[in-house]
């Protein structure tokens, strides 16, 4: 994964080099973050592109190979309990009053549901509530234990037959991280970094290029320098073009 000093490094010298100006940790922080959250989400559009696409099977350019080693470091799976109260499989819970939903026995906050699994099946696509009262009364579509269902509403999942409590598990994305430059003061008021205080990047290595690019167009906003927005931008641009292309 990518080093968040290595990258904040990075970023103040090319800042520095021509004293355009510095951001602060703080503010370093809060644009990484987002640059990271903003290539996250590319993830799932670019790997639906590249289904698309005429398949490669180079053993290191095959590009939907390579999308979904990056997407590993955010995937999990999980079993999910039975809610006897609600007849359900909750997905999320609040640890409390002020923090994230995360996914039930987990302190993992859930970005995107993958798959359901019955007994490790997969119980394929989720069934739409308009489709649920057909499939139910009709003698030929109703579910079974050998063939069940799902639906997923309000970040609850419920298994037909009802006769089903247990063995539920789904695959899932977690959201990344906030990333976070920890740091101590020396005696000079200088910042120093702390690794034990800090949050990494979860963005593979090789992101790193365009990871750095992406935080310093933002940092042209905060120090007002349209010259590196513009650059940076257009640089990002570029390596967007060439991964799709």
């Amino acid at each position: 994964m990518v080093n968040v000093n290595t990258v904040y490094q990075t970023v103040l010298l090319i800042l520095n080099q021509q004293q355009r100006g510095y951001i602060t940790p703080d503010e370093f922080n809060k644009i990484a973050t987002q640059a990271q959250l903003t290539m996250f989400e590319a993830y799932a559009s670019d790997l639906n592109q590249q289904y698309r696409l005429p398949s490669n099977d180079t053993e290191y350019s095959d590009r939907v190979k390579n999308i979904e080693q990056k997407l590993q470091f955010f995937q999990r799976n999980t079993v999910i309990p039975y809610n006897f109260t609600n007849s359900n499989f909750p997905l999320i819970e609040f640890p409390g009053a002020s923090d994230s939903p995360v996914v039930v026995g987990t302190t993992n906050v859930l970005y995107r549901l993958g798959s359901v699994f019955y007994k490790d099946t997969d119980l394929g696509q989720y069934t739409q509530p308009n489709e649920l009262r057909q499939l139910l009364l009709s003698p030929l579509t109703q579910p079974t234990e050998n063939f069940p269902i799902y639906t997923y509403l309000q970040d609850n999942i419920k298994v037909y037959p009802s006769s089903i409590k247990s063995d539920i598990a789904i695959s899932y994305l977690v959201k990344p991280l906030n990333v976070v430059w920890g740091f101590t003061t020396n005696g000079v008021g200088a910042f120093e970094y702390a690794e034990g205080a800090s949050v990494q990047f979860g963005l593979d290595v090789t992101d790193q290029d365009e990871l750095i690019l992406r935080i310093l167009a933002y940092a042209g906003v905060i120090i007002q320098d349209p010259t590196i927005i513009q650059t940076a931008s257009q640089a990002v641009a570029n390596v967007d073009a060439n991964e799709k292309s």
